[in-house]
């Protein structure tokens, strides 16, 4: 979370944040029905107001009118009225993870007590990026895009500005927030990044605006930049921790995402991290904020601070001596808005004491007021611009819940499948007897993850089974006191899988396991999990079905080989309709009668996702979390991280998942298998001849993109939308190269027995290449091979 009361214990934080909620809320002075704009008639004569002048030539106008205690007080994410110019107070904290969201600590933000009460809670991102689907995630970001300015046209918010996607790297199996990512592969997360932010934004899904460049739907922030991927762990927290990384790692790792989500999502938002990276805070760091994703990313946009990550510049990492000299090393750096009260402080101070120029205050201020301007606030009356007739009807509409049910549907993996138990026989099992058993059997919360806001309706997973079975033919028994599962009541629900024909557990994860601000220990399931599991296994009557709720990865070896366990189903935290998904795909079905949802007849039966991020056996908790390299070091036994590097055992692959149908691929066709580039100069490296990408020529890279035809067959029995994952590897690992990389993916979707053809296009300098020591990008000359599943096609690249 981005913690404002981070330093309260618990219980004096929650209550400090209902007393503020209760005070401020009870007396909000946001109108139902009337939300808050600038130039109105008394303000509309103002040059700031001249819709026909161009965003930067208007926002200068308006901070050139501004004192320098109305200046400072715009620094911060709770930004005052100013009404001398008819500026009305600003709200820039606002949550959009996976629908709306209401954050208790600003509820003058977004609200639920009025003509809306609720949003569309989407599956946490972990599970929607598992769809590989870019249009799917699009189509949810244009979705919560939509619900965000309901709520503001219904008067209900005091802010457009919503601070998500998360795009870091899921790079350790214990990170509390990784349920947050796309997951683990740069290129999986900048696909995520720019199709999401370009869903908020209103944008269309190729990137071309639809109200014109300068009108925004809401506002996307893509966070936390940069190196950000560790919360809590073993005493360390993110607020002191100094991220050591290497230039080669930032270059090809962590970076990727960010410049994605810019350059081509065109985020009209960043956060900057608490975190160090090699002794230089985030927020502080004017190379990262200015130099690169203002310079060489041409990042356009407001930049702002995690929350209270200003103060701990001074007060926990002590990088700067005074109060003072924290806020003029962010303002100087480029950050723009602090998240906390830190620069509304001490800028003034600064600004006396000569550590900080006024027109470092004023650049801030001309970002912030150019996005609020670009979200159309100071153009005279929402309702008669842009996005005016969305209405309250959207938030929760029939179309966006029934999107929620999709994502899930194809979003949830399919792991293990002994003999085919799965989908169970539906017209059987109505008249059989089920036992759904598990602490997160009938947990709504569990479905929602972190940063959600009420849903629409929720169905559990006990409920959506329900929905398959007569009514006196399913049994429920929770097994444990809860997810922790420290107390498990054993011998009763083994009685009740005893008398049952077939038995689903549903356990895993939650909240209280992994989270903001808490890291995991451990990758087992936790407490007397397994042991239930496996004691209800063998006294089951027939093979189970184990379902696993959880963003982390779980070392569930044992499950994998059980004989007694016939199939595994990974369920992410799957959001509101995440029950019925779980039941339609147990049973293979796709509209099971629920009048709850309904949902079109053009979901396929038979969805496949497949796992984001590598699944790590348990003895991966022996390598530091703090130690953030990505690349293996063979000298000192560190297996490196992720799919790319990663050199150990693994419980699944990363793009690991079953189908309920078989397929196979062919790569028929490439317009190329031998590509010749040419460069100014020759760089030697091991004596492999390598060139730097910047190096040759941009019109003759895109000359020599070319194009690969894969076929797809589905070779089963059951219709299915199928993603298809095509990656790169050389013949030869070793000098930093990934083992494998990510080059794209498509989904399709195939009738049994038939096949098509999918398209993908391969940029010998983007795909071909990889990072050097120095952070440079290079492309290497000899054999590359494109590979789908198990099927390789060589390619040849003289430089």
């Amino acid at each position: 979370m981005e913690i404002l009361v981070s330093r309260l214990s618990c219980s004096s934080a929650l209550l400090l944040l209902l007393l503020f909620q209760i005070l401020v809320v009870g007396s909000s002075s946001v109108d139902a029905g009337q939300p808050p704009y600038g130039c109105n008639e008394s303000a509309k004569n103002y040059p700031f107001c001249e819709t026909k002048l161009g965003i930067s030539e208007r926002a200068k106008d308006l901070v050139s009118r501004l004192t320098l205690d109305e200046k400072v007080g715009q620094l911060v994410n709770t930004a005052p009225a100013i009404p001398r110019l008819g500026i009305p107070a600003y709200e820039w904290w606002s949550e959009a993870l996976h629908g709306v969201a209401f954050i208790s600590s600003v509820p003058q933000g977004i609200h639920f007590n009025g003509t809306v009460t609720a949003a569309t809670s989407f599956p946490q991102v972990i599970l929607s990026a598992a769809s590989f689907d870019a249009r799917l995630w699009y189509r949810i970001g244009q979705a919560v895009g939509r619900e965000a300015r309901a709520i503001y046209n219904a008067g209900q918010a005091t802010g457009m500005t919503f601070w998500a996607p998360n795009i870091n790297i899921y790079r350790d199996p214990r990170w509390g927030r990784g349920q947050e990512t796309p997951g683990e592969d740069p290129t999986l997360t900048g696909h995520y990044a720019t199709s999401y932010v370009r869903g908020i934004q209103g944008d269309t899904f190729q990137g071309t605006a639809v109200h014109g460049t300068q009108i925004l739907q809401a506002s996307a922030c893509c966070k936390h930049f940069t190196a950000y991927d560790l919360d809590h762990w073993k005493g360390i927290d993110r607020f002191v921790f100094d991220a050591k990384v290497t230039k080669q790692d930032l270059a090809d790792t962590y970076q990727p995402p960010f410049h994605s989500c810019i350059q081509e999502g065109k985020a009209s938002g960043i956060m900057c991290a608490y975190n160090r990276v090699n002794g230089v805070p985030n927020c502080a760091d004017h190379d990262l904020l200015t130099n690169t994703a203002r310079g060489q990313w041409n990042f356009n946009g407001y930049i702002t601070s995690d929350c209270d990550a200003v103060s701990i510049i001074h007060e926990n990492q002590s990088y700067a001596k005074t109060p003072e000299d924290a806020a003029a090393a962010v303002l100087k750096a480029g950050m723009d808005v602090n998240c906390g009260n830190y620069l509304k402080n001490y800028s003034k101070s600064a600004v006396q004491k000569k550590r900080l120029l006024e027109s470092d205050i004023d650049r801030a201020l001309q970002n912030l007021f150019s996005v609020r301007m670009r979200l159309g606030l100071f153009n005279g009356n929402p309702a008669k611009q842009p996005y005016g007739d969305i209405g309250p009807d959207e938030a929760c509409s029939e179309e966006h819940q029934d999107l929620a049910l999709e994502a899930a549907l194809h979003g949830i993996v399919l792991l293990k499948n002994s003999h085919r138990l799965l989908p169970l026989a539906k017209s059987k099992t109505l008249s059989s007897s089920l036992a759904v058993i598990g602490p997160n059997a009938n947990a709504s919360k569990t479905l929602l993850g972190n940063y959600a806001g009420p849903p629409c309706k929720i169905v559990t997973p006990l409920q959506g089974l329900q929905n398959y079975v007569k009514k006196k033919k399913i049994m429920y028994h929770p097994g444990c006191d809860s997810v922790q599962c420290s107390s498990a009541k054993i011998d009763q629900a083994v009685d009740v899988a005893k008398g049952a024909d077939q038995v689903v557990l549903i356990m895993g994860l939650d909240q209280t396991q992994e989270r903001e601000d808490h890291d995991r220990e451990e990758l087992l399931l936790p407490g007397k999990q397994q042991k239930l599991i496996t004691s209800i296994a063998r006294a089951a009557k027939k093979p189970i079905v184990l379902v696993l709720l959880c963003g982390g990865p779980v070392d569930i070896s044992f499950a994998k080989y059980d004989n007694n366990i016939g199939s595994i189903l990974w369920a992410g935290y799957p959001g509101e309709a995440g029950g019925l998904a779980i039941g339609q795909i147990i049973f293979g079905d796709h509209n099971p009668g629920n009048k709850a949802y309904h949902y079109s007849n053009k979901l396929l039966r038979n969805i496949r996702g497949r796992l984001p991020v590598t699944w790590y056996p348990k003895d991966f908790i022996r390598v530091p979390m703090t130690d953030m390299r990505m690349r293996p070091d063979p000298s000192t036994g560190y297996p490196g991280r992720t799919y790319r590097f990663y050199k150990g055992p693994k419980v699944f692959e990363f793009g690991y998942g079953l189908s309920y149908s078989n397929y196979s691929y062919e790569i028929v066709s490439s317009s190329s298998k031998k590509i010749y580039l040419k460069a100014l100069r020759d760089e030697m490296s091991n004596t492999v001849r390598q060139r730097l990408v910047s190096e040759i020529d941009k019109e003759l890279c895109e000359k020599k993109r070319f194009i690969v035809t894969v076929r797809v067959v589905n070779q089963g029995e059951m219709a299915g939308k199928h993603p298809v994952l095509l990656f790169v590897r050389v013949p030869m690992v070793g000098n930093g190269r990934p083992m494998k990389r990510l080059v794209g993916f498509q989904t399709v979707n195939l009738n049994a027995g038939e096949n098509a053809e999918i398209e993908y296009e391969v940029s010998p300098c983007e795909h071909f290449s990889m990072a050097n020591e120095q952070g440079m990008i290079v492309i290497e000359e000899g054999l590359h091979l494109l590979v789908v599943d198990n099927i390789e096609y060589p390619v040849t690249v003289v430089v």
